[in-house]
Order: C-alpha cells, then sequence, then structure tokens
C-alpha cells in the first residue's frame, strides 16, 4: 500500500497543477476579451462606422499598424487632443502621414 499512496498523491498533485494552469489561462484570456471590447466600444465613440471599416481592412492585411493606431487614437481621443467622431477621410489622411513616416525612417545597407 505504501507505493500506491505516493503514487495517488503525485497524481493528485499533477491534476491541481493542471486546474491551476487551466484557470489561470482562462482569466488571462478573459481578461484579454473584456480589454479588447473595452477598445472596440471606444473606437465606435471615436470614429464614425466608413472609419471603423477601414481601420477593420487595414487589421487584416497590416495587423501591427492597427493594433499602434487603435491605442494611439484611444489615446489621444481619452487626451482631448483628437475631434471626435474621426470620419474616414480624416483616418486616410492620419495613414498618409504614417506611410510618409515609414518611407523617410527607411535606412539603407549598402
Amino acid at each position: 500500500m505504501g507505493e500506491g499512496y505516493g503514487y495517488d498523491e503525485e497524481l493528485e498533485m499533477l491534476r491541481r497543477k493542471k486546474l491551476l494552469e487551466y484557470q489561470r489561462r482562462l482569466l488571462e484570456e478573459r481578461a484579454k476579451a473584456e480589454a479588447e471590447a473595452r477598445k472596440e466600444a471606444m473606437l465606435r465613440v471615436i470614429l464614425t462606422p466608413e472609419a471603423r471599416s477601414r481601420l477593420t481592412n487595414l487589421k487584416m492585411v497590416y495587423p501591427e499598424l492597427a493594433e499602434r493606431l487603435e491605442l494611439e487614437l484611444i489615446r489621444l481621443a481619452q487626451a482631448g487632443k483628437l475631434p471626435t467622431p474621426i470620419t474616414d477621410s480624416m483616418l486616410r489622411n492620419i495613414l498618409e502621414q504614417i506611410s510618409r513616416r515609414r518611407r523617410e525612417i527607411r535606412i539603407r545597407r549598402m
């Protein structure tokens, strides 16, 4: 019986460890989903439907750029430094400015 008892304890420890890991992952996913929902709600206020549509399209092609742009738009709007709602043409102008800056910064290696 001595051997079986140690095995059962070890098995129970592994089960607990797996359960705790599962709970941690579940909490992280829930927190991510809540943060994403808050971000989407803010963007609904900040952007017109057409501008949101453009941002969604941008997200499909350039997800990192779109993510940075979303966070920056939210930050500026919360600071009161951005006229809201942002129209599609205003968003296009912002994207053009970003694209110009990215082209100017490129460094060529020889």
